[in-house]
């Protein structure tokens, strides 16, 4: 295991760009929970708080095909400077009228949507550049959901401490501040930056419809999952008097996650199509008790199995559009499968803050339920593109 990630960082220029992708993610699991928890905090309303989570990943997820597009056809360091520059804008503004009549605090966050990095997509495509091995990309991409795991570990944990007890501004300061920074200092390193298309080549090949459209369905249904998994736990701690918890839940989640991308990243490469219908299978199976369960210690129980289904669902979802899309729109192509994410978390987010404000904490475990249940039907209508046939022949 230790000599396949070895070869992976061994490329010149991929520990630092994976390394500081790694703190521009960060907020990824911060800004969203320290929205929440900054506006139950001021007006006590769940449904508020997912409301106003939901405009903030909705519009991310918009404008991460904008901010891909831009990148293939500028170049990332542009892209980053700017969206840097206007996301620590919008967390400011957020953290000034957070308290003030709707829609004051939803266009604030609107603003901090329009800027947040896809340093995600940008480190997935410095890989799929600087790797001359096509079949150690597996591992590169296991890398990345690896590091997003231990973003989703700590992010969590850390924003609630901060938001509960440093203040209740404080969660969203640092993530703001953290995603610039990084951000920009990704735009830095230029050698490993994908390069931008000549003017006078021909047109990149267009997008595969077929392929991309079911893995951003896929991905809608898994950002349902996570979207209102988040908001629930917050609200189930809270109901059950731990309220100080619900980081440790997410974190733990995160954790199992984490474990199974490092084994994910080991193993040699396979049909990365059955891989991600088998994930979403087992990830729906292992929500369904979660509804029943009455504790807080059960329940970090429950999330930590679940969790062990995330990072195989991602890893085998990257791999997919890697194989079945042009090199030249993979930036922009990732980037729809984030929006797919985004604007599924935000569906969840508003969904889950209804259900627990009308039937509690409990209840609301059927929208992820659903969700999840979703998003494997969808992954067996996937159109194999031949370079996965071919992966999938070399792995067996």
């Amino acid at each position: 295991m230790l000599t396949t990630y070895r070869e992976a960082f061994s490329t010149p220029g991929a520990p630092l760009f994976s390394a500081t992708a790694t703190f521009a993610r960060l907020p990824l699991s911060m800004t969203g929970l320290g929205i929440v928890l900054l506006v139950v905090s001021r007006t006590d309303s769940y449904a508020r708080a997912g409301t106003v989570a939901a405009v903030y990943v909705l519009v991310a997820s918009i404008a991460g095909p904008v901010q891909g597009r831009l990148a293939d056809r500028v170049g990332q360091g542009r892209v980053l400077w700017v969206a840097g520059a206007i996301h620590a804008a919008g967390i400011a503004i957020t953290l000034l009228v957070v308290s003030e009549p709707a829609p004051a605090a939803h266009l604030a966050v609107a603003l901090a949507g329009l800027g947040a990095p896809q340093a995600g997509n940008m480190v997935r495509a410095r890989w799929a550049h600087v790797l001359d091995d096509r079949e150690r990309l597996s591992t590169a991409f296991a890398i990345e959901a690896v590091l997003d795991e231990a973003v989703f570990v700590l992010g969590p944990v850390l924003v609630t401490f901060l938001t509960l007890q440093v203040s209740d501004t404080s969660g969203l300061l640092v993530a703001g501040g953290v995603s610039t920074l990084a951000s920009w200092g990704l735009a830095l390193q230029k050698k490993s930056e994908p390069p931008v298309a000549d003017v006078a080549a021909p047109p990149a090949a267009p997008i595969d419809v077929s392929v991309l459209a079911p893995l951003a369905a896929t991905s809608v249904g898994l950002g349902v999952l996570f979207g209102s998994t988040e908001v629930i736990v917050v609200a189930f701690t809270e109901e059950a008097g731990r309220d100080g918890l619900a980081g440790v839940v997410l974190a733990v989640w995160a954790a199992g996650s984490l474990m199974a991308g490092l084994v994910v990243g080991a193993l040699p490469p396979s049909d990365p199509a059955r891989r991600l219908r088998r994930a979403l299978l087992g990830l729906t199976i292992l929500f369904a008790p979660l509804g029943l369960i009455n504790s807080v210690g059960l329940l970090i129980v429950g999330m930590l199995g679940a969790g062990l289904m995330i990072a195989p669902s991602l890893v085998a979802l990257t791999r997919l559009v890697e194989v079945g899309v042009p090199p030249r729109r993979l930036t922009e192509s990732l980037a729809w499968t984030t929006t797919g994410l985004s604007a599924g978390v935000a569906i969840g987010a508003a969904t889950a803050g209804i259900v627990i404000d009308s039937s509690g904490a409990s209840p609301g475990f059927a929208v992820p339920l659903v969700a999840g249940a979703t998003a494997s039907v969808i992954a067996w209508t996937l159109v194999p593109h031949a370079r996965t046939e071919r992966l999938g022949c070399a792995g067996r």
